[in-house]
């Protein structure tokens, strides 16, 4: 049966009813396909009626053309399974969608095409490509509008536009291009509670909500100001936040938060707990920040783990902050919600083990070998040039000599780079933060070699839209060095193709000699499928389970193991692999572990 929801400055009505939007942030993305069910089952468990989720453009399209809707990517199979489980979905299609996703959702294939100033506003190219692609997606979201049978209430028309750009222009285009593509239920868009965010950010005639984490009626009092016919709902309420590598871990009393969350309730909005079940950045999908988002410096990357401090912790299982918020929730359900149910079990955990990755590969073997086809260049050549995502590049060149020790400046460096010089590994330079890897060049010249690591994109703030590798050139003191040779070895796809049938198997003593990054690969026999958090020994890389990419580990914190869920694992062996950068030989050996370790 077909229904209707609509927006009255009361407040929501379904199907001429009056109706409270108690919604929970869930991003199918975040969360392997297999636990979808618990997770929006726990939803259900908290007390709330609706699921939200973005989407992003750049896990469904990584290359232009290429289109996936399945797995991870199967929005419409999400959809259907929160309809099936009693939720109502909202759904944020972007095309920019923040969520300290990398890139903020914008593919890299788009952004290293066309300047960051031309991102996010009414340019005619950047809307061919947004157009193209509400093309492909809209339909999977229009067909499952309450309207049509499904479980759809509201679309969002970009998002937090008011904190980038004022271009109404290219909001409007959005809206009718949401429209036009079939959207009939109603379209809002989402804004901090600021006179230039909500007069940036906002289009006449579409709903206008909010997004903060604390003192809501201040909030409410603001968008009253710029919409006072517009029903009071608070589309992200922050009820945890997210962590950077090498930063504390961002907590929130649940206590504070609930009484937060009571206030808005009292005062009659709808709410979004923004997030209700953060989940993981699985693989290269993290994204990253800086300090003062209007400057370039401080560049802080995302964790792997999006736990985000929520009611719902990253493998599902509810938190103190669970039941203060379920108990806020039960007075304000509408009857059309039903009784509140008990949460399912929690998923099962694996018992604590000890791995040894026995067999090794250089990195250096794998990028010869599999690595993708070497370009030559006058400088070295971006990731976005070379046609990759997120991985690693090894540069080349010959510095010509003689000359005395000079310092090493890598210009526009994006991310981390390990420098030998005739294969001597001399320091490792990171982005922001200088070093002085001097070296002198003898007379026959000496051969520069950089192998450069990519992190997350910026996914807010005027650099969203950076390439990644090397943008600006390297100098030896003050002199250009040219004659570039590039190879890449992607990681943002499945394991690399490792030939693990030239590898080593190596005791410990051999081990201790090992210099340079290596792929490591460790069997393990499982009896009964659990959740586990993998920690490795190494000190910075990479780790595959199943030939799955679980993401980056890194010992700077404040995550230090990183979730492997159920449902990739194997009833018998699995498949352990880690690409370890920084400590070789520490990284001989894996713990599986029965509880997270994110501080």
């Amino acid at each position: 049966m077909h229904e209707t929801f609509e927006v009255t400055p009361a407040g929501f009505q379904l199907d001429g009813r009056p109706f409270r939007v108690l919604s929970g942030a869930l991003h199918y993305f975040r969360v392997h396909p297999g636990q979808w069910r618990h997770r929006l089952r726990m939803l259900r468990a908290m007390g709330l009626n609706t699921v939200e989720t973005y989407v992003p453009w750049n896990l469904h399209e990584p290359r232009r053309g290429e289109h996936h809707f399945d797995g991870l990517t199967d929005l419409a199979g999400f959809l259907d399974a929160a309809r099936d489980e009693g939720l109502y979905a909202i759904v944020r299609p972007g095309p920019y969608i923040c969520a300290e996703w990398d890139n903020g959702g914008l593919p890299a294939w788009l952004t290293g095409s066309l300047p960051p100033t031309r991102l996010r506003c009414a340019d005619p190219a950047y809307l061919a490509e947004v157009d193209r692609w509400f093309d492909v997606l809209v339909p999977h979201v229009a067909a499952r509008q309450i309207t049509r049978g499904g479980n759809v209430l509201m679309v969002q028309v970009e998002n937090e536009y008011g904190s980038y750009g004022s271009d109404l222009t290219h909001l409007r285009h959005l809206a009718d291009g949401l429209r036009e593509r079939g959207v009939d239920v109603p379209l809002f868009t989402s804004d901090g509670p600021e006179d230039h965010m909500l007069t940036g950010g906002s289009v006449p005639g579409l709903l206008a909500t909010v997004n903060f984490g604390s003192r809501p009626l201040e909030a409410f009092a603001k968008l009253a100001e710029h919409r006072p016919d517009d029903p009071k709902f608070c589309m992200e309420f922050w009820c945890g936040w997210f962590d950077h590598w090498g930063h504390d871990r961002v907590l929130r009393d649940p206590g504070d938060a609930a009484a937060d969350l009571a206030a808005m309730l009292a005062a009659g909005a709808s709410v979004n707990v923004y997030m209700a079940h953060g989940g993981t950045n699985f693989g290269t999908t993290a994204g990253a920040n800086l300090a003062n988002p209007s400057l370039d410096g401080d560049f802080r990357p995302t964790v792997t783990s999006y736990d985000y401090d929520a009611p719902i912790d990253e493998a599902g299982r509810a938190t103190p902050k669970f039941w203060a918020f379920r108990e806020v929730l039960s007075a304000y359900r509408n009857e059309v919600d039903g009784p509140l149910p008990d949460p399912p079990a929690p998923t099962p955990v694996q018992p604590r083990a000890s791995v040894t990755l026995a067999q090794r590969v250089r990195l250096t073997q794998v990028i010869d070998e599999v690595g993708a086809p070497e370009t030559v260049a006058p400088q070295p050549p971006s990731f976005e040039e070379l046609g990759i995502v997120h991985g690693i590049v090894r540069y080349t060149a010959t510095v010509p000599g003689p000359r005395t020790a000079y310092p090493l400046v890598v210009r526009g460096l994006a991310d981390r780079a390990q420098v030998a010089v005739d294969g001597a590994v001399i320091g490792v330079l990171e982005r922001d933060r200088p070093a002085d890897l001097s070296f002198a060049v003898p007379a026959a010249g000496a051969r520069l070699e950089l192998l450069v690591e990519s992190m997350g994109r910026p996914n807010y703030g005027p650099l969203v839209g950076e390439r990644k590798g090397i943008t600006g050139g390297v100098l030896h003191e003050r002199q250009y060095v040219h004659g570039w040779t590039a190879r890449a070895l992607p990681l943002d796809g499945p394991l690399p193709a490792v030939p693990w049938d030239h590898a080593d198997d190596t005791d410990a003593v051999a081990d201790s000699i090992v210099d340079g990054p290596v792929f490591r690969r460790g069997f393990v026999t499982v009896d009964g499928l659990a959740d586990a958090w993998l920690l490795p020994g190494g000190g910075k890389g990479y780790l595959w389970l199943n030939g799955f990419l679980l993401g980056r580990y890194w010992s700077a914190g404040p995550q230090r193991a990183l979730y492997a869920p159920t449902p990739l694992w194997h009833e018998g062996a699995n498949e352990l692999v880690v690409l370890e950068l920084d400590t070789p030989a520490a990284a001989a050996a894996l713990s599986i572990l029965d509880s997270p370790a994110l501080t």
